[in-house]
């Protein structure tokens, strides 16, 4: 029998990898159901140029999707297996309440595969949503009130510590600490009081922050965070120093969930009710099959949960507190309709009365569209059905994804769309229009975020509170602070992995 030489061997292989690639992307672009749609040819022909934007130039496809769109119109092939749609009043339809998946390269962007918010199947992320939908209902959320604003004021204290000594405050960092601090009680029982460290130092958000930056890596090469788990944390911190929140956070959900895992197996245990009652009770609670109760699913779920509850609304809390205090004018039109509920800076008040303000939800609804906390893609499958758009019928099984930043910022739905107008939602109220369809910061549908009443009611009071009580100047923050000029998940400006605000408190009121 004739026998190849390595070298030939090396050669047949390599000719036939070629033959194989080649084969490949002339059915992806002439024969596979999503030929027939606009886009450029490149990125139907695979992911390379997806890779190109995303990981050579570092969370930049956002931009060469915007341009495909206005070179081919609002729907578009952004790589060989998904469509983008850029069309607003599509959104409800693609992210809808009808039984839909995620898709598995989306959800590795999160570097966990066995939390809730990655859960692919529908049922499956049904039943993990289940166990936690009580937790976060806008009764169950109302009763943490008297908690919530313990940590707000809280933070007015530290606020007002910083004015007493002559310091910046650094309000994101503020912010985070509040939310991380609240999130946190809520699930374990135990605050982190990151309020009380000096700097606000916060692993939750430097948790995000480093899985933010890997994202992409991620989306790619789903495998990886099996290797971040494994590498020496000195060697982490050594190339990414913010690795140390990342490991510190990892390891407290981890021994808290062992913990709480211990004691829910212990003979003769009672699950807690009520105000006793937290979330991890909930994942851990011997009705729960075992197989939910695993070591990491429950890691990751932790973690999913006090990041997402942490970043996310401090985010939101960041962008409008610059632009009350950018614009002196919002600040007191703001502040004037407060003090019809609050005639004193320390005026007791309630979540129900702060949502009755007309200008107050303006606020709150333009900090939710300007922030940009998520403009990923977050592509849906209807597995079962085939999705109409115009002329176009796209095959069941297509991953469809949507960018809130679009949106947000289309200038047919919310004029001068860059500009921070909390009367054009009192204005649309008036002509009877829903501008709120059009505020996706939390997504639609199924899968709408599972903490929205909760980052309403730290919303309401965090900027209440805010308003009446200091008057502040901003330092070294201008828009370029809070600018979108690339994405890892949320919308980051150049050089940036986080958004920061540093203002001088000028006035502590007494009226």
């Amino acid at each position: 029998m004739l026998q190849m030489e390595p070298v030939s061997m090396l050669t047949a292989a390599l000719v036939a990898l070629m033959g194989y690639f080649i084969v490949q992307t002339i059915y992806r672009l002439y024969f596979h159901p999503l030929s027939k749609f606009p886009g450029p040819k490149i990125a139907a022909a695979g992911r390379f140029y997806e890779f190109y934007f995303d990981i050579i130039k570092g969370g930049m496809y956002i931009w060469e999707i915007q341009r495909m769109h206005e070179q081919y119109g609002p729907i578009v092939r952004v790589n060989h297996r998904e469509l983008h749609i850029k069309d607003p009043d599509y959104y409800a339809e693609v992210y809808s309440s009808r039984k839909q998946e995620k898709d598995f390269h989306a959800v590795s962007a999160y570097g966990m595969t066995h939390s809730m918010i990655t859960t692919l199947d529908h049922d499956h992320h049904r039943f993990r949503r289940g166990l936690l939908n009580s937790f976060f209902s806008k009764r169950a959320v109302a009763s943490l009130e008297p908690m919530v604003l313990e940590k707000v004021n809280r933070a007015a204290e530290r606020i007002e510590e910083a004015f007493n000594q002559n310091e910046l405050v650094p309000f994101d960092k503020v912010f985070a600490a509040v939310t991380a601090d609240i999130i946190s009680k809520y699930s374990y029982g135990r605050s982190v009081d990151y309020l009380e460290n000096k700097d606000y130092h916060n692993d939750f958000r430097d948790f995000g922050n480093v899985a933010g930056n890997l994202s992409h890596i991620f989306t790619f090469l789903p495998g990886m965070m099996g290797v971040v788990k494994v590498i020496p944390e000195a060697w982490l911190q050594a190339v990414q120093p913010q690795a140390v929140g990342f490991f510190s956070m990892r390891n407290l959900v981890r021994d808290q969930s062992l913990a709480m895992l211990k004691e829910t197996r212990r003979p003769g245990y009672k699950s807690p009710e009520g105000a006793e009652r937290n979330i991890f009770h909930a994942l851990c609670d011997p009705a729960v099959p075992e197989k939910e109760k695993e070591i990491e699913r429950l890691t990751e779920e932790g973690l999913g949960v006090l990041a997402a509850g942490t970043e996310t609304t401090a985010r939101t809390l960041t962008v409008g507190t610059y632009y009350l205090y950018h614009d002196k004018s919002v600040l007191h039109k703001l502040r004037q309709e407060l003090k019809e509920v609050m005639p004193e800076p320390d005026s007791p008040i309630t979540w129900a009365q702060l949502e009755k303000l007309p200008y107050l939800n303006g606020v709150i609804n333009e900090s939710l569209r300007l922030s940009h906390t998520l403009i990923m893609r977050l592509p849906r499958i209807a597995k079962d059905h085939s999705l109409a758009y115009g002329e176009y019928v796209i095959p069941p099984g297509t991953p469809v994804s949507m960018i809130s930043y679009f949106i947000h910022l289309d200038p047919k739905i919310f004029p001068d769309p860059q500009k921070f107008d909390p009367d054009r939602w009192i204005r649309a109220t008036e002509m009877g229009e829903r501008l709120s369809k059009y505020n996706v910061s939390f997504t639609k549908g199924n899968r709408i975020c599972l903490g929205m009443n909760l980052a309403y009611i730290e919303l309401y009071h965090m900027f209440a509170t805010m308003a009446r009580r200091f008057d502040m100047d901003l330092h070294n923050t201008t828009f370029d602070n809070i600018r979108v000029d690339r994405e890892f998940g949320p919308g980051l400006p150049e050089g940036k992995n986080v958004i920061e605000g540093y203002a001088k408190v000028t006035k502590v009121l007494t009226e």
